[in-house]
């Protein structure tokens, strides 16, 4: 056997390497496969569990965008999964792995709801609702410079410390619901009261005007990004700390702002839920919306613009599958299932778009 064959031989039978160049047609291309493998491979899960696949995803569609009402759900699910992706994308791009944007959520929900509970028969209504989106935008910046403030002093993983965070906030609303802000009248249920029409989000078009609010941060952030001095010190940051040192960059102070910024926007879609979506304060009030918020800003490439499109989609899946578990009886569990698949797939694109996979001895023909 030749010194080739057996190299080859020692040659795992698979390996992933990273693409050079690609070209935007091929990409468009492996995203449109993805899909039509989502859609295929759904519609196998639902002719096993009996029904005409044609007819559920007519359905899922119909659930989410069919009617005024539907309309308006589907974009009040779509408006803090717009919010928290646009408020994780600076720490992400700067290679800040923030997993506290539901914790940051959280304490902002709970820094409005304070003001909402105690202050709404004292204060005007224009007053009201700007004191408590202040505060929010306060807690939740407070909220995300904490972890920041260790990663800049003493190096610690960001990642498992926004992580933490999540939970230690999520207790505190636990205690507040169970305690000193539980409605008296709840019984042994633990509720918070719900809030006054004056701590409540004007409407506009039939949707509470946080739209209005995550459409102008897509513009302000875009240009953040792509425009400012501070949206590139945070890319250089994102390439190499070093290389950002080198440059005469204060990369701690850069790390600091960012999160300040990240955690500030992160605790205005938690403003944005009790005061225009729920109307009180729960422990789900952040709903896992901080964490599918990555999957937005992951797909859409942390472009601002193209958010607006990916939580569009993702609001009519989640919207969608309600209304076919109703429909046609379909657990909730796999409609779950069903979307996901279809996520599943649109992350799995993602990959072959950036990396192939090469047989054992192929590699000189793909070279």
């Amino acid at each position: 056997m030749t010194e080739n064959a057996k190299a080859v031989q020692r040659e795992p039978l698979v390996r992933i390497v990273k693409r050079g160049e690609i070209s935007a047609k091929k990409a468009w291309l492996i995203r449109a496969l993805a899909a039509l493998g989502a859609v295929l491979t759904g519609a196998l899960l639902i002719l096993a569990l009996g029904h005409n696949p044609v007819a559920v995803y007519g359905q899922m569609v119909v659930g989410a965008v069919g009617s005024k009402i539907a309309l308006v759900e589907t974009i009040k699910i779509a408006i803090p999964l717009l919010g928290a992706a646009i408020a994780i994308a600076p720490a992400f791009k700067m290679k800040f792995w923030n997993i506290g944007a539901e914790g940051q959520i959280m304490a902002g929900a709970i820094a409005a709801s304070y003001f909402a509970l105690f202050y709404s028969q004292s204060l005007p209504r224009p007053l009201l609702l700007a004191v408590m989106m202040a505060a929010a935008l306060a807690a939740g910046a407070l909220w995300g410079v904490i972890p920041a403030l260790f990663k800049a002093k003493w190096g610690t993983n960001e990642t498992l410390f926004t992580l933490m965070l999540n939970y230690i906030i999520l207790g505190f609303e636990q205690y507040l619901q169970n305690g000193p802000w539980k409605r008296p009248s709840s019984g042994g249920f633990p509720k918070i009261a719900m809030f006054d029409e004056a701590a409540r989000l004007p409407r506009l078009f039939g949707v509470h005007i946080g739209w209005i609010f995550v459409l102008l941060l897509v513009v302000g952030m875009t240009i953040y990004l792509r425009r400012s001095k501070q949206g590139y010190e945070i890319a250089v940051v994102g390439e190499s700390e070093r290389t950002a040192r080198y440059a005469g960059m204060n990369v701690s102070r850069i790390i600091v702002r960012t999160m300040l910024i990240s955690g500030a926007i992160a605790g205005l879609v938690g403003f944005l839920q009790v005061s225009g979506a729920n109307y009180t304060l729960t422990e789900n009030t952040a709903g896992g919306i901080g964490f599918t918020a990555i999957t937005v800003a992951w797909l859409a490439k942390l472009n601002p613009v193209v958010m607006v499109f990916i939580a569009a989609l993702l609001a009519i899946l989640q919207k969608g599958s309600g209304r076919i578990q109703t429909e046609f009886l379909i657990p909730a569990s796999a409609a779950e299932v069903l979307t996901g698949i279809i996520l599943f797939f649109m992350l799995g694109c993602e990959f072959f778009i950036n990396y192939r996979l090469v047989l054992r001895g192929k590699e000189q023909k793909h070279g």
